[in-house]
């Protein structure tokens, strides 16, 4: 009986411990989060801003010490750092200068496919980051995933869940989080986003949502908006102008995105919202000046004087 009743015990503690783990992951979780996502009413104000896609659509070609001193030129203050794979040797270098700058790493783009325990590139990212023990968001996109089309919902749900919860895990082990991205594709509607979340219930996983990626969303951004905005972690902005094929254009020379901006505004979301230069300009400097300058077009045609000030 004593033999059995401390083998009882031993169980009971071992589960009362991994439970005690399991609780403190999930608050540092948690805690991580609450830290990245800023909770403000003034969302389109400047010092709410992420500078996104100005690493590798640059014509400068500009290296960590010039990037960081352009964002202080703009008045940016946070960056969503995007790279290629000549960017790597330069990780160090880009945190280093953007601690140097005041500039917070808002968020870390990864690609990666159906079986991320073999990427590389994700290690690489990891490591960095533990290093640095920056806790930001992981902005990530999953692709190549053979005979899709031929899977049923729940077969797709399964294959990118399984995928996106060896990042999350990962992730969460250094405090981190991750954003599922949308472009285009499956992976990149909403909808499919949103029953991927609730399949794998894990805290650290949101969406990162792209005005520039929203060309088939434009009718059905009302309804689908507020579904997502729970669990939205960033919101990147692009002028939108629609016909047929719709075109993404500089923030304020598009038709669609002044009453989108008024949802989103009118919304739930208080965290933070990205401006682009993928496709806006050679020189990442231009392209981020003109979307500020469409930016502040499209505030003054909504009232909001409170984020114009900002700009002054």
């Amino acid at each position: 009986m004593v033999k059995n009743s401390l083998g009882l015990y031993g169980l009971l503690t071992m589960i009362y411990r991994k439970t005690i783990l399991l609780f403190f992951i999930l608050l540092v979780t948690i805690a991580a989060n609450a830290q990245i996502v800023k909770g403000t009413s003034n969302i389109f104000a400047r010092e709410n801003l992420i500078a996104w896609c100005i690493v590798p659509f640059d014509v400068k070609n500009r290296g960590p010490v010039e990037r960081s001193e352009m964002l202080n030129k703009l008045g940016i203050t946070m960056l969503a750092y995007d790279w290629r794979e000549k960017h790597i040797p330069e990780f160090d270098t880009e945190l280093d200068e953007l601690k140097k700058h005041h500039i917070a790493l808002q968020a870390f783009w990864l690609y990666s496919g159906p079986n991320p325990e073999n990427d590389k590139n994700l290690d690489i990212i990891i490591d960095l980051l533990k290093r640095y023990k920056v806790k930001t968001q992981i902005w990530c996109m999953v692709a190549g995933i053979k005979e899709l089309d031929a899977m049923t919902q729940e077969e797709r749900v399964k294959v990118h869940a399984k995928a996106i919860a060896y990042i999350a895990d990962k992730a969460a082990k250094i405090g981190c989080s991750v954003g599922l991205y949308n472009h285009g594709g499956w992976y990149g509607e909403p909808e499919n986003q949103l029953e991927i979340i609730q399949y794998l219930k894990k805290p650290n996983i949101g969406i990162v949502y792209n005005f520039h990626h929203a060309e088939e969303h434009i009718d059905k951004f009302p309804e689908f908006f507020p579904r997502i905005v729970p669990h939205l972690m960033a919101l990147n902005l692009a002028g939108l102008k629609t016909g047929n094929p719709v075109k993404v254009v500089p923030i304020g020379n598009g038709d669609a995105e002044l009453e989108m901006m008024r949802i989103v505004k009118n919304s739930k979301y208080r965290g933070p919202i990205g401006i682009i230069n993928e496709d806006t300009a050679p020189d990442a400097e231009e392209g981020l000046t003109m979307n500020i300058n469409g930016l502040k077009k499209v505030l003054k045609q909504m009232n909001d004087n409170k984020a114009l000030k900002t700009y002054q």
